[in-house]
């Protein structure tokens, strides 16, 4: 396994991320594959997030980067458990790829639990944690005033109706 540590250079800013998803100063691990390619074991991915961060807003935002983060808490706080079929109806335009990545970055931050049932078929079903709960309280009043400018803008708002379970 190799670990390639990064270092800031002349022109990183504090905290900001590189197109890696790494920040500066950030160790990433690589690990060799059976073929010899070689696989990042490292954060962004799989792993949670642990700074270092400028201020709470950024640990926050940390975590719930990314367009269909806070729609998922919203989704699994509205209706409870789901399953990953019904969260992909409840998130129009969500790739299979990007919902699977964002749901497993969600549980490695500890914001979901997925709960797979030994049967066949299998069944996975997804709910909220009491920490995915209370980062969902602390998005309302962002909801609020994203609501507030969806009304001063007079934008439409796309309208889903999931099947209830």
């Amino acid at each position: 396994m190799t670990t390639t540590t990064i270092r800031p250079g002349l022109d990183d800013r504090p905290g900001e991320a590189r197109h890696d998803g790494t920040r500066p100063g950030e160790t990433r691990q690589s690990a060799t594959r059976p073929d010899g390619s070689r696989a990042a074991t490292g954060a962004p991915s799989g792993s949670p997030r642990r700074g270092p961060y400028v201020c709470g807003l950024d640990a926050a935002m940390d975590v719930v980067s990314g367009k269909w983060k806070s729609l998922i808490l919203w989704e699994l706080e509205d209706h409870g458990v789901r399953r990953y079929a019904e969260l992909k109806r409840g998130l129009p335009g969500v790739s299979d790829k990007v919902l699977a990545q964002q749901l497993r970055e969600m549980e490695a931050d500890g914001l979901l639990v997925r709960e797979v049932f030994p049967e066949v078929p299998p069944r996975v079903e997804y709910s909220l944690t009491e920490h995915g709960s209370t980062l969902n309280a602390a998005l309302e009043s962002l909801g609020d005033w994203g609501r507030g400018r969806i009304e001063r803008l007079g934008a439409p708002v796309l309208v889903t109706v999931a099947a209830e379970t």
